[in-house]
């Protein structure tokens, strides 16, 4: 497989979609990089479920609104339109892999109101 190139997402993060296509509509993989101190925007994915598993740094996860600090190996498990968002409380970049259920697709992601 090619390296998939990394690019900036709208939401406050880095992305490599290393697998993502309507071959296989039922799951996407991709790569989330997330800088030092930065905060991802509050949003919700339509009709998708999202797992994030944490694979370099600490980082204060929040989900329909409860917070907790997850770290390398953690599983998070986001339900469908359930506001969410990830702090990197770390001075080195946060990393980990979002794989979504069905694919991630633009049209499903939605940014939320902070409370």
């Amino acid at each position: 497989m090619a390296q998939a190139k990394e690019y900036y997402f709208k939401e406050g993060c880095f992305i490599e979609e290393w697998h993502n296509n309507d071959h296989d509509p039922h799951c996407s993989v991709a790569r989330v990089r997330v800088e030092p101190f930065q905060t991802t925007k509050l949003h919700a994915l339509k009709n998708t479920v999202e797992r994030y598993v944490i694979l370099e740094g600490d980082a204060k996860v929040t989900v329909g609104g409860k917070s907790w600090q997850v770290g390398l190996g953690d599983v998070v498990v986001i339900d469908a339109d359930q506001a969410q968002k990830i702090e990197n409380i770390l001075e080195k970049d946060l990393i980990f892999l979002a794989i979504c259920t069905p694919r991630f697709e633009l049209e499903n992601y939605r940014e939320c109101d902070e409370a």
